[in-house]
């Protein structure tokens, strides 16, 4: 299947290249906020900008998926990087890593603050970078406040930060201060990703399938099937499309192959973290299917849902084999 272009998210992209032209020209500190629900995007957009500004200094990190710890990010970074020159103190810096053998000697917070913020600059090197703080909804507080002094510093930089809304964060109020507080820098780009509309929708269909060949009720039933969620698009061409235009139109409930995934292991009694091992997702976009599944079926609970793909017989419901 050919690559689902950047439809709906040029505008965005042209801003962050041009962000990172004033870091890359003019050494500037800039400050970008990518927000958005699960699946619209902004990992996509992360990815696009770097393969634009390639070859560039990337320094990038996340949290731990099921258990934040402290310094997440950071010791993302670290990981598989030589730190042996690195003018830091080194009983701090294996906190900093999350290393096994932790010294018993404890930094105060804003001391180990100041050497996470000084190993970064390090890292950096002067030179102008990309940072990229990914889900940042997902980040310990540790490593909030490290982004947060991050972008109060003169570093040569463009700070790209992706982010769920607060309310899915793993401390809903530090991240709702945090965002204000990066989104709020002078010179900050912020960008929210919606749905993609129908036309958009359509746009894409176009482009994979050739022009003039989805009809206005097929774009219809394909955005209303995905609610115009990229990811939910692009999984839909992935699986139903290889059988061509028409069978993306779906049956009863509109589910897309992944809800179906996720409604034939309910039905098996999996619960969502075992799910998400199954099918190699995180528990909150597993969430986000049950609702969905929910929301489509009609059902008022996980009980409902399954006998209502149970009536429906096999076809309402399917387990992809992992692997």
């Amino acid at each position: 299947m050919m690559a689902v272009p950047m439809v709906g998210r040029a505008p965005a992209l042209d801003e962050l290249r041009r962000a990172w032209s004033r870091v890359h020209d003019r050494g500037e500190p800039i400050t970008a906020v990518v927000t958005g629900a699960p699946g619209t995007g902004k990992s996509a957009l992360v990815s696009a900008l770097v393969r634009a500004v390639a070859p560039v200094r990337l320094l990038g990190g996340t949290a731990r998926v099921h258990s934040p710890a402290p310094y997440d990010w950071l010791a993302a970074v670290l990981a598989g990087r030589d730190t042996s020159g690195l003018d830091v103190p080194q009983d701090a810096l294996s906190w900093l890593k999350q290393d096994p053998d932790v010294p018993r000697e404890r930094y105060t917070p804003d001391a180990l603050l100041r050497i996470a913020v000084a190993t970064v600059r390090q890292l950096v090197g002067g030179r102008p970078a990309v940072l990229v703080v990914d889900d940042l909804h997902a980040l310990d507080p540790a490593s909030l406040n490290l982004v947060a002094e991050l972008a109060a510093t003169d570093l040569p930089a463009l700070l790209l930060v992706t982010s769920q809304p607060p309310e899915a964060a793993v401390s809903p109020q530090l991240t709702a201060r945090t965002l204000q507080r990066l989104a709020g820098r002078p010179g900050a780009v912020r960008r929210h990703l919606g749905a993609l509309r129908p036309a958009e929708v359509g746009e894409i269909l176009e482009h994979v399938y050739g022009s003039g060949s989805a009809t206005a009720e097929l774009v219809a039933s394909v955005w209303r099937r995905t609610d115009g969620n990229p990811y939910r698009l692009t999984e839909l061409l992935a699986v139903e499309g290889a059988g061509g235009l028409e069978a993306l139109r779906g049956g009863d409930a509109d589910l897309t192959a992944r809800e179906r995934e996720v409604l034939g292991l309910l039905a098996e009694g999996m619960p969502n973290k075992q799910i998400a091992r199954v099918l190699g997702i995180s528990v909150r976009t597993v969430t986000v299917h049950v609702s969905n599944l929910l929301r489509k079926t009609g059902a008022a609970s996980r009980t409902e849902a399954v006998l209502w793909a149970l009536h429906r017989g096999p076809a309402a419901a399917a387990r992809t084999p992992p692997g």
